[in-house]
């Protein structure tokens, strides 16, 4: 495991990190007590940068990592969660005023079962009005952080364009961090376009979904994919390659994403222990740079194919 700060905030975290959105049961169902060890096997083994929201199963994602976060050291890891994008019963809800993310940061610790929280993310903002993130949502968390009720800030987006305009606008060391996800990955590298950008302004850069949402899986694309189906093919195609090499493809999409010292951290999510041990196995590991040609010509045409986010 490597470790690399998040753009110049002190905050030093393993180069692969735990996404906790399968706690909260947004891909399949979770027997409880193996999130929890999920989550403690995770720290136990490097990985100290944990990654939620309350948007992940409505508040469950927040309430069983919480369960876990009792019985793991708070000194052995860091935190990031969101604010301004909620859910229930299969509805999408957005808010991002100064008083709904303010409430949302107290409601978090609650649930988080902690008194500060390291990262506040502003989630999504392609969903929002960016005037209103500049004008109204960082300056909220801003107050937060003056009063250490949160230490840092940062925003989060599919759309790269959108977190480079946020940064442009906002007031110099505003947004200290970006997640962005599905853009560095074997499919689609867009992520690198950005990179000059964000290091000019001090921002530091954690990537997810390092399976490109399932694209790069053996399990398959699941059902609710937005991917077009051209995408989806070649995607497929390449899978079968990595099968036929007898190299598993989350392997070699694992090892790619975190391949990049610039990038500082790719978040992958499971409710799984064995497969949090068998991810952390895979990072490290030397990559088959050879394969990752082949995969990336395989897909061809269809890299750097993207969709917009729901």
């Amino acid at each position: 495991m490597h470790y690399y700060e998040i753009g110049k905030t002190g905050m030093k975290v393993s180069n692969l990190s735990f996404g906790a959105s399968s706690l909260g049961g947004v891909f399949h169902d979770i027997r409880e007590a193996e999130a929890i060890k999920a989550a403690c096997v995770a720290v136990e083994n490097g990985m100290n940068f944990i990654d939620v929201s309350p948007y992940y199963g409505h508040y469950k994602a927040e309430t069983v990592l919480g369960k876990a976060l009792k019985i793991i050291p708070r000194d052995s890891y860091y935190l990031s969660t969101k604010v301004g994008r909620y859910g229930k019963d299969g509805v999408n809800t957005w808010d991002y005023s100064a008083k709904r993310v303010t409430d949302s940061v107290y409601e978090s610790l609650e649930r988080l079962n902690i008194e500060s929280i390291d990262l506040i993310n502003v989630h999504d903002i392609e969903f929002a009005d960016l005037n209103q993130i500049v004008e109204e949502t960082l300056p909220a968390l801003v107050e937060l952080k003056r009063k250490g009720v949160v230490k840092h800030v940062g925003i989060t987006d599919l759309q790269l364009e959108n977190l480079q305009w946020v940064i442009e606008h906002a007031a110099p060391g505003t947004v200290e961090s970006i997640l962005n996800f599905c853009h560095y990955c074997l499919n689609d590298d867009k992520l690198v376009d950005f990179l000059d950008f964000f290091e000019k302004n001090n921002v530091g850069i954690i990537n997810a979904s390092p399976l490109s949402m399932g694209l790069l899986s053996q399990r398959g694309v699941p059902a609710w994919h937005p991917a077009p189906k051209a995408l989806v093919e070649a995607c497929q195609k390449a899978v079968q390659h990595c099968l036929a090499k007898n190299y598993p493809i989350e392997k070699l999409a694992i090892q790619y994403s975190v391949s990049n010292p610039r990038v500082t951290t790719t978040l992958f999510s499971s409710a799984n222990p064995d497969n949090v041990l068998q991810n952390i196995r895979y990072a490290e590991e030397p990559i088959d740079w050879n394969l990752v040609k082949e995969v990336q010509d395989i897909i061809g045409d269809q890299k750097r194919v993207s969709w917009f986010n729901s």
